[in-house]
């Protein structure tokens, strides 16, 4: 279930429905977001503070949400709310799905991306050994609230990460996507158009629906992930700094490469693209990058069978395949690509 600010009664209502209610957030969501929504009455509920950051997405700190619902004596009928990024959305829901069983959960996300993909869709999970989301359940959500003036509290590479999954709609779904834009901070209300965001709320939740546990279709979500998601997992265990949509946004390119060699995707798209992240996205210098241990990586994807790396890859616009077995030596030359493409003085002018 979705719901907006006009649906707050709706809110209400479910939350008095359980016997105890609980907060989890990370320290700057409760430092910059509790506050902006006061006027639901929250004064009984308990909170749970864990650290912020990808690195923090790990079984200690389900421990520790554990160890805080046992203490004050949660049972089953209690409700554990999730106020936060991605990090927050994924770590609290399943710690909701385990804990005595499973326990109802609601998400309440404060980020562009939280708000268009890691809230919504039931994927719950924690990263180990240095594996992005490695553990982890399907579980929905009792709702999912999305209030759009979390997106004031936001810097501007937060948006532009939550931008990254947009765009991915508009290459595996309706190119409509791709006008998606930040008017940051020029947009009289919100520096991105909610319109862009309650459609790919509203794609997201169709296609999650479909296919609850990525059996099928589902899996063209991952469109720009399987080099993106390596990226981040090296980048982070090597102690810099990258969010998660910044991954996609670079493995998009990568894919969309892969695209052209496997599907016959016509190449006037990645050279649209290549304008678009230029004019959008924050280069990163991956020159020396150990392309070897990126490939290791995702040697372990989850959308793995059998021992080949699949990808999901477009034929044209709104036309995503899944399950495409990759070669090793063409994952590494679209990686080679993205690199050179990030270096090439015609769109970066160094």
């Amino acid at each position: 279930m979705i719901l907006y600010k006009n649906d707050i009664e709706k809110l209400r209502n479910l939350i008095a429905s359980h016997t105890k209610v609980f907060l989890l957030l990370d320290e700057n969501t409760d430092k910059y977001c509790l506050h902006l929504i006061n006027d639901f009455d929250f004064q009984n509920a308990v909170k749970i503070i864990i650290p912020s950051g990808e690195q923090n997405k790990n079984i200690e700190t389900v421990q520790y949400i554990w160890t805080k619902l046992v203490e004050n004596h949660a049972d089953r009928k209690s409700l554990l709310i999730n106020i936060g990024g991605g990090m927050v959305t994924d770590i609290g829901g399943f710690a909701a799905s385990c804990y005595q069983r499973g326990i109802d959960f609601i998400n309440i996300p404060t980020s562009l991306l939280g708000m268009i993909d890691a809230a919504v869709g039931g994927k719950t999970g924690i990263d180990f050994q240095g594996l992005k989301n490695q553990i982890g359940v399907f579980s929905q959500p009792s709702a999912v609230v999305v209030l759009f003036e979390f997106l004031e509290t936001l810097p501007k590479r937060e948006l532009l990460s939550g931008l990254a999954e947009i765009i991915k709609y508009g290459f595996i779904v309706d190119k409509y996507f791709l006008d998606a834009k930040l008017s940051y901070p020029s947009y009289p209300f919100y520096p991105i158009e909610p319109k862009y965001i309650e459609k790919a709320i509203e794609v997201k939740d169709e296609i999650t629906c479909q296919d609850a546990t990525e059996h099928g279709r589902r899996k063209i979500l991952n469109f720009g992930h399987t080099i993106g998601h390596a990226l981040e997992t090296y980048l982070i265990e090597n102690h810099e700094e990258i969010r998660h949509g910044e991954g996609v946004a670079m493995g998009m390119l990568s894919a969309l490469y892969l695209s052209e060699k496997y599907c016959g995707l016509n190449h006037k798209w990645t050279l649209f693209y290549k304008e678009l992240y230029a004019k959008t996205f924050n280069r990163f210098d991956l020159r020396g990058i150990p392309v070897d241990a990126l490939l290791e990586i995702m040697r372990h994807d989850k959308k793995n069978e059998g021992g080949d790396i699949r990808f999901v890859l477009v034929e044209d616009i709104g036309k995503p395949v899944y399950d495409v077995v990759v070669k090793p030596e063409d994952i590494i030359d679209s990686i080679n690509y993205l690199i050179d493409y990030l270096n090439d003085a015609n769109y970066w002018g160094k």
